[in-house]
């Protein structure tokens, strides 16, 4: 396959090289969150001052070396444009810090979030553990974040273009707050949406994250049709898309798409982490002593790759072209991308394989992606999605 230069990533693959893989390279040493939020502190001021000369040069130079552009790439779904089908998934930039500045690592969207209507501290810490031999991590975070009002400020803070006007297509993802009883949740989400949506190219529907005492229970299709249609009464409703959990079954898969479907979402993004330890279960988290089958939380990274490509392709033989698929976890590299593409996702995303393997993956995937389209002979990436062609 083509290979982006090495020149051309020198500067940001040589400061993850030096500071951040030896780290990775091993469970224990500093906190998994707290090394996140570590970096989360400074995107959150290159965001706030990305006009300020020196963190403008910054950010130029970042984009140069990580932002790669082919016509091929670009689409346009659920009134979106896309520049490229890589994604920031859900779950990193959980406050909205860095809205304003994904663009600059190469990315076609992001989304941020999850955020509740209400600020949470989420569930005691340790609560993030890396399994680096894995390249997976375990958490058990539960929507700690700053609340749908503060994150408001936030955005307004970092001086957002408009939806339509953006280098980088913003999605925002709500929860259920955890004080909020499951029968009033529907008025929680929308507490949130309320407060949000002008800001939002697009809104998601987590009702599958783990860490939230019966949030699963909204995958229910009753559950799930309510929660949608009340979100529709609000007039600046953006499109809405929901995620869903790798855990459920066949049976409940094809429900969901149903309800997708008939209820005229714009989209299902599969999968959140899963409560499955796909073998693992004997695995030892160094910092708590204790194995996998012990530990509370949700597993993410490489070991659910073959589980979300087999719900996608689930979902893309019972919604055709219907839908739009976003395929998340387990995509570490241009050949899982690109086995999520051709098994019916039109857009994917990431999040701890980038941890793992840096700031490269992006433009590396983008890379991966164009020498498949010029080997197959597709004349753009819409004649890939779905077509089961294999990696080369």
């Amino acid at each position: 396959m083509g290979k982006t230069s090495g020149k051309n990533l020198l500067s940001s693959e040589l400061l993850y090289k030096q500071i951040f893989r030896p780290i990775l390279a091993k469970d224990d040493g500093i906190d998994a969150e707290q090394l996140t939020q570590i970096a989360l502190n400074s995107l959150k001021q290159a965001s706030l001052y990305k006009k300020w000369p020196g963190i403008s040069h910054a950010l130029n130079n970042l984009a140069k070396e990580l932002a790669l552009e082919d016509k091929r790439l670009e689409q346009k779904l659920f009134g979106c444009h896309f520049k490229n089908p890589v994604g920031l998934a859900a779950g990193f930039d959980k406050n909205g810090i860095a809205a304003s500045i994904w663009n600059n690592f190469g990315f076609g969207f992001a989304e941020i979030g999850t955020v509740t209507w209400h600020a949470q501290e989420g569930n005691p810490k340790p609560r993030l553990f890396r399994l680096s031999k894995e390249k997976a991590a375990l958490n058990r975070m539960g929507f700690n974040n700053d609340g749908a009002t503060t994150m408001k400020k936030t955005l307004e803070r970092q001086q957002l273009q408009p939806p339509g006007n953006r280098p980088c297509i913003i999605g925002l993802n709500l929860g259920k707050s955890k004080v909020t009883p499951l029968n009033q949740a529907a008025d929680d989400y929308a507490a949130s949406l309320e407060t949000l949506a002008h800001f939002a190219d697009y809104v998601v529907i987590n009702v599958s994250s783990p860490n939230t005492p019966g949030l699963r229970k909204l995958q229910d299709s009753k559950q799930l049709r309510q929660l949608i249609q009340r979100l529709r009464r609000d007039p600046g409703c953006p499109p809405l898309l929901v995620k869903i959990a790798p855990d459920l079954n066949n049976l409940e898969i094809d429900g969901l798409a149903k309800v997708a479907f008939e209820e005229g979402l714009a989209g299902i993004i599969a999968v959140n982490t899963s409560l499955n330890k796909f073998g693992l279960d004997k695995r030892v988290i160094k910092q708590t002593g204790r194995s996998l089958d012990q530990e509370e939380g949700g597993l993410s990274g490489r070991p659910l790759r073959t589980r979300a490509t087999d719900i996608i392709k689930r979902l893309r033989k019972n919604t055709g072209e219907e839908l739009t698929l976003i395929g998340v976890g387990g995509i570490d590299s241009p050949q899982s991308a690109w086995e999520r593409i051709t098994a019916g996702a039109s857009l994917v995303q990431i999040y701890t394989g980038w941890i793992f393997e840096g700031p490269k993956l992006v433009p590396n995937i983008i890379d991966g992606l164009r020498y498949q389209l010029d080997y197959h002979g597709f004349k753009d990436i819409s004649e890939a999605i779905g077509s089961e062609v294999p990696w080369i």
